[in-house]
């Protein structure tokens, strides 16, 4: 596993233990040296990381805010995206995004897991859908 793998990985590891400012600063080194589409995917869980930091400091408008614009950078990206499950999490961060509407419930009150993210297989996918 190269370095940008393994900061990648330490992202993953922040965002699971519930640090998501420490999720959105390790992606975001990666995201500045990003080319594009893969620069749309990063900022895009940055976003969904920084909404839950905001929902976390009790900040509801500023979390839907950052939600839902994670959500539309993460509706272009592939369905395995540097090894994570992106169907789950997008519908996940959907659910969440819609609670914090006042429209219906998360299924979790817990914030989501990002799921499949091994060292195994987090190779990098390149390219849309």
């Amino acid at each position: 596993m190269n370095d940008e793998e393994k900061k990648f990985e330490r992202g993953v590891e922040h965002f699971n233990a519930g640090r998501f400012f420490e999720a959105h600063e390790v992606w975001e080194e990666l995201w500045l040296a990003a080319a594009e589409p893969e620069k749309t995917y990063l900022q895009g869980l940055i976003q969904v990381a920084a909404a839950f930091h905001h929902h976390g400091r009790g900040n509801a408008r500023g979390a839907a805010s950052l939600l839902a614009a994670g959500i539309a950078k993460l509706a272009k990206c592939p369905d395995a995206f540097r090894g994570i499950a992106m169907i789950e999490l997008r519908n996940t961060a959907e659910a969440w995004a819609g609670m914090l509407r006042g429209e219906g419930k998360a299924e979790s009150p817990q914030p989501p897991k990002i799921r499949g993210a091994k060292a195994k297989d987090a190779k990098t996918k390149r390219g849309g859908p």
